[in-house]
């Protein structure tokens, strides 16, 4: 008897401890960095992100990422993994939207230069809208040639040069913030650029009033922008001369006393001029050859034409700012993948910036009214009285937006 109380006291101690163990495992793994560990993971093999060896026998062996760490910290939590040697890291730029789809709109990834390093920063908290503030722009803006404010993203402002990332594309929805966005690019570039040659064609006759007596002209019809695309074009033939005088292969390259000023051409509703071939081969050619004759696009539509978007232009249009769209097929024909379709109609603002991949940022609001007076001191020449009487623009077409709280 004595025996079989020892044995089941020790029993009774070893299903204690087989217990506490369990237990202490399953707290472990409940951990939340466990929980994102697993997460990862299973995101690596469901979307087939490996490196792909032959092994003994052509065996096929994969080699999935490493996770170095897992940190959390009050706003984010972010996830630090090392792609295996060989792996190309397209595979996961390309792949972003599984991030997002796995982990939610607050995942954002970045890689650092060694091309096999990558951080995924999971963030819990969104941008709220804010005010276009001229002095917060000139902070994240000098020493850029031609400076591009987008707005804020969880992880900071984001500023881009247009030099170094040439052409933009902006679309969305009607209301969704593209109006505005495309009068705070121009705005930034007006206040931040000296001596800017800016040509506007506002084919919807509703936006770029507010640019008369600034830009070097502003028309209304494709017959005014054909005389423009004409112009530019001889501009650009004139300034490839120079470079070959110069031998060298960049306008920025030239002596100060012989270099151009930058021109920037805005095209406001660029769809409806897919019909007018003239117009779009200038266009092209400027998207083509413009970087370094200093001739940039900005292009900005509703809707997303793949018959005007074919390759040729829309590789060349480096950077998108893709508001809401109104699918999914409308969002992959503007960024590649199906998000702009995910903003919500109340997310007034809010944008798929692609460059170096996706991410999620809030635009800065800018009224026309206070857009208008951080102008006048730029423009050269007053309107004229029939010029002042700006077209309205169709209220089922305004783009202001007024929002209060986090989107």
């Amino acid at each position: 008897m004595l025996v079989s109380g020892v044995t089941l006291v020790a029993a009774a101690k070893l299903a204690g401890a087989g217990g506490s163990g369990v237990a202490a495992w399953l707290v472990w793994r409940s951990m939340p960095d466990q929980v994102f560990r697993r997460k990862l993971m299973y995101l690596f093999r469901f979307g087939n992100l490996y490196y792909k060896i032959n092994g003994y026998k052509g065996r096929e062996l994969r080699s999935y990422p490493i996770i170095k760490r897992v940190s959390s910290y009050l706003d984010r939590t972010e996830a630090a993994f090392v792609l295996p040697v060989g792996m190309d890291p397209t595979r996961i730029t390309e792949n972003e939207w599984l991030f997002r789809q796995v982990f939610g709109a607050g995942a954002e990834l970045s890689m650092s230069e060694d091309a096999k390093t990558f951080v995924l920063s999971v963030y819990s908290t969104s941008v709220a809208p804010f005010e276009y503030d001229a002095a917060e722009v000139d902070e994240y803006t000098p020493g850029l040639n031609l400076p591009i404010y987008v707005g804020r993203s969880r992880s900071g402002d984001m500023v881009y040069d247009m030099v170094e990332h040439p052409h933009l594309l902006i679309a969305g929805e009607t209301g969704s913030g593209k109006s505005v966005a495309l009068r705070s690019v121009l705005t930034t570039l007006i206040r931040r650029v000296p001596g800017l040659e800016l040509y506007c064609a506002d084919m919807k006759r509703s936006e770029f009033h507010l640019f008369r007596g600034i830009a070097q002209e502003v028309v209304m019809d494709a017959a005014g922008l054909h005389r423009i695309v004409l112009k530019l074009r001889r501009e650009m033939r004139e300034r490839g001369d120079l470079l070959d005088r110069y031998e060298v292969a960049h306008v920025n390259d030239l002596p100060i006393w012989d270099r151009p000023p930058y021109i920037v051409l805005a095209v406001d509703e660029v769809a409806l001029l897919k019909k007018k071939a003239d117009i779009m081969e200038g266009i092209e050619e400027i998207a083509t050859i413009g970087r370094a004759l200093g001739v940039f696009l900005i292009l900005s539509m509703q809707r997303p034409d793949a018959d005007v978007l074919d390759g040729k232009l829309k590789n060349n249009l480096t950077v998108r700012m893709a508001f809401r769209h109104a699918d999914e097929i409308n969002s992959r024909i503007t960024i590649g993948t199906a998000e702009a379709a995910a903003i919500k109609q109340s997310e007034k603002g809010r944008l798929v910036l692609k460059l170096d991949g996706c991410r999620y940022v809030q635009g800065p609001h800018l009224e026309l009214t206070a857009a208008r007076e951080m102008l006048e001191p730029y423009r050269k020449v007053e309107p004229t009285a029939s010029e002042a009487q700006a077209p309205r623009e169709p209220a089922e077409e305004q783009d202001e937006y007024v929002e209060v709280g986090l989107l």
